[in-house]
């Protein structure tokens, strides 16, 4: 008796697919699509979000003939996403396309409150509102690609280095000595002159 493709496991799947039957790709779609979608949602603006997701689905497809079976799909394609994220920003700086504009009275009020909060939580527990993502979107715009993934994995989302390393392919190392680095640029642009310059 054949599995039928709903019953099929992702290791059943991904084989059928490096055989040659594309069409099983579909399964994979349907099971992780919103897991992708709330990986990318995180990290790029919304507009972008679905064409992020696309190009994930892409990628993971060209690279499953690389994916060891030992490791979980999921994770796998965790990683696929956030590197995704990652490419997604480094184009967008180098393009300039993200705006620098300066911030409202009402923000810079905000950004009193947070920079006030020196626990490591500070932007997480502030997060819920309105000004918090705008203000960040502000600040990160100012970082390096590769400083605004590691924040956010490290302090928007509570990931340990470990795991931040994992999802980047990175060493942990790195992730340490970069999020330490990178919230210190934070810091001090969020402490300078509002609505100024670039931190390099």
């Amino acid at each position: 008796m054949h599995n039928t493709p709903s019953k099929l496991s992702d290791r059943e799947i991904i084989q059928r697919i490096i055989d040659g039957d594309a069409d099983a790709f579909a399964q994979i779609l349907k099971k992780y699509k919103d897991h992708v979608m709330g990986i990318v949602s995180r990290h790029v603006p919304y507009d972008q979000a679905e064409e992020t997701a696309h190009d994930v689905f892409i990628r993971a497809y060209q690279s499953l003939p690389t994916f060891k079976q030992k490791s979980k799909f999921g994770h796998w394609l965790s990683s696929i996403a956030v590197r995704t994220c990652h490419d997604f920003w480094r184009q967008r700086y180098r393009s300039k396309e993200v705006p620098m504009s300066s911030l409202t009275q009402q923000h810079q009020e905000w950004l009193e409150n947070v920079i006030s909060d020196t626990s490591d939580l500070a932007f997480g527990e502030h997060g819920s509102r309105k000004e918090a993502r705008e203000v960040l979107d502000w600040a990160l715009a100012k970082l390096s690609a590769e400083d605004r993934m590691v924040l956010e994995l490290v302090y928007l989302e509570g990931l340990t280095a470990k795991e931040a390393a994992k999802l980047l392919g990175w060493t942990t190392t790195n992730v340490k000595v970069r999020s330490f680095r990178s919230r210190k640029k934070l810091h001090k642009l969020l402490s300078g002159p509002i609505g100024k310059g670039t931190i390099q």
